[in-house]
């Protein structure tokens, strides 16, 4: 997942993310979401773990790729 844009992000600054089907192509910006609109389509049942299990199964180092494409910019 790459963002169109960098985002302003302190350093371990936690986030929320919602993927979306589809995106109207409309030329519109994209824009965030109030957390009313979102929360109640989150599913809380999965855990830290089940993420943190998902996300190991990505080979390489996420953060090397995230270097790579900070020193492209």
């Amino acid at each position: 997942m790459r963002p169109v844009e960098p985002l302003r992000l302190d350093q371990h600054q936690h986030v929320s993310v919602i993927i979306f089907d589809e995106i109207a192509d409309d030329g519109e910006e994209l824009q965030f979401a109030p957390r009313e609109e979102f929360e109640p389509l989150a599913d809380h049942s999965v855990t830290l773990e089940t993420v943190r299990g998902a996300l190991s199964k990505i080979p390489g180092s996420l953060d090397a790729n995230f270097l790579v494409e900070r020193n492209e910019r």
